[in-house]
């Protein structure tokens, strides 16, 4: 098992076969190398009649494998749409929360060969660029702000659902279905239902990931350009903010151009993920070709015209006002990798 964290680290159960596959093959891990059990966090979102009771059998079932456990719970109002997103994010927090708090860098997370081409599926049918086909990291940064210095290790990209559970049935080890796998209304049940068929025509599980691998590899290539690029086109503002150059960005490659403006919007903006490409596009096309005139928004910045006494830095980027959220250019954030 690669990407392995010296203890201590923690380990996110659901109760599904495969966060709960890895559970064991962390356990397994720890002792034939004589590290410290990992640590199991299970989330209790609420957003199910038994979710409580579903949360208290990952505990029943990391004692029994000899694991300490701890529960989480989303407390609250729940939303009423963008329920994906929302959990997701609700989820990261509250275990981003008891990493912090316990000294915790490291959550190995069951993410598995198949979300990983439900991913890349999911991505293409949202019109993802290089950054979002380039699929799940093996380890990442947190996904959400504010958690800087954690990381999420996915060892287990290699492995399809199925080897998952027939290792768990090796074990004599039940798990949990999680009935919301099955509801139609979510996107990546959509795209579940139509993998069939894209196997049949040829796409299947391992040419999509190694489809996947390929753009990441050409994806980190990109990241390097684009740090250069950033060192000639973007200083930091001493009123805070940062300024770009919009000319350089327009001279480099329209794929790197784009990066690096999605890099300054992050940081300014404090966001974990990427804008939506769609949106990002459009703005890059404002900034190197006819100009903003008074300004627009995106990703929680506020990018207007800067001053002429920054020349040659063009653009201001700066932090929005809260209370000037809602512009058509503020769209909902997506993936770090999404593009």
């Amino acid at each position: 098992m690669t990407g392995h964290a010296a203890p201590p680290w923690a380990v996110a159960v659901s109760g599904g076969g495969d966060s709960l596959a890895l559970m064991h093959l962390l356990l397994k891990f720890a002792r034939a190398r004589g590290l410290a059990a990992p640590l199991v966090l299970t989330v209790d979102h609420g957003l199910r009649k038994n979710s409580a009771q579903d949360a208290k059998q990952v505990l029943a079932w990391a004692k029994q494998a000899g694991l300490a456990a701890h529960l989480l719970t989303w407390r609250g109002p729940k939303p009423k749409s963008g329920i994906e997103a929302q959990a997701r994010q609700a989820r990261y927090r509250l275990m981003g929360d008891f990493l912090k708090k316990n000294g915790i860098a490291t959550l190995f997370v069951g993410h598995n060969l198949d979300d990983q081409v439900e991913t890349f599926l999911l991505r293409l049918a949202r019109g993802s660029g290089l950054d979002g086909l380039a699929g799940m990291a093996q380890r990442a940064p947190w996904p959400v702000p504010g958690f800087s210095g954690l990381a999420l290790v996915r060892p287990m990209l290699g492995f399809g659902r199925d080897q998952l559970r027939a290792y768990l049935s090796g074990l004599d080890q039940a798990w949990l279905d999680d009935p919301m796998n099955d509801d139609a209304a979510f996107d990546r049940v959509k795209i579940r239902k139509v993998r069939m068929a894209l196997t049949e025509a040829g796409l299947t599980a391992p040419r999509i990931a190694a489809a996947a691998s390929h753009l990441a590899r050409a994806r980190e290539s990109l990241e390097i350009m684009t740090e250069a690029v950033l060192r000639r086109a973007a200083r930091k503002s001493q009123a805070g903010g940062i300024l770009l150059d919009s000319a350089a960005l327009a001279a480099a490659p329209r794929e790197v151009g784009l990066r690096s403006l999605a890099s300054v919007l992050m940081a300014v903006g404090g966001q974990a993920y990427r804008p939506r490409f769609e949106s990002l596009e459009r703005l890059f096309d404002q900034v190197t070709g006819a100009g903003l005139a008074g300004g627009t928004t995106l990703h929680g910045c506020h990018i207007r015209p800067a001053d002429k006494a920054s020349a040659p830095f063009s653009l201001a980027v700066v932090r929005e006002n809260p209370r000037k959220t809602g512009s058509s250019l503020k769209p909902r954030t997506a993936h770090k990798n999404s593009q």
